[in-house]
């Protein structure tokens, strides 16, 4: 797995712990890093990244995927899809360095492999929508 996924995965393993601790992900993240044995694994800082971007930014993230989720509300979505979405959008629009068809490519490829059959294709949607958006 590449390390830029691998990052993805953690971050998302410490989103949706917050998320279903109804704890800050900074805070979860402190914890996670607590218990990590050295070395640290090299993708550990672009998850600490991710983790933080997201957290900063979650409100502006979670309106934008609320207006384009047509029919569903953010509680309405799986934990892990919701969170895979924030993640995607948080490069989309703030990591320069992240083509958006490769945010978009590795939530739809994180939701074949750990949520429902019916995710992959409802992120891939959400996600081209918010960055024609972004590019606008």
């Amino acid at each position: 797995m590449p390390a830029r996924r691998k990052a993805r995965k953690r971050a998302l393993d410490v989103l949706y712990e917050a998320d279903q601790r109804d704890l800050p992900p900074v805070e979860v993240l402190a914890g996670y890093l607590q218990r990590l044995t050295p070395p640290p694994p090299e993708h550990l800082e672009y998850a600490i990244g991710l983790v933080e971007g997201v957290a900063g930014r979650l409100d502006r993230i979670d309106e934008l995927i609320a207006s384009y989720t047509e029919g569903w509300t953010l509680d309405r979505m799986p934990v892990v899809d919701r969170n895979l979405a924030r993640i995607a959008v948080y490069e989309l629009l703030y990591v320069d360095e992240i083509d958006d068809a490769v945010a978009i490519s590795e939530a739809v490829e994180l939701a074949k492999q750990m949520s429902t059959d019916d995710s992959p294709r409802f992120l891939n949607g959400v996600l081209g929508r918010i960055a024609e958006y972004a590019t606008r």
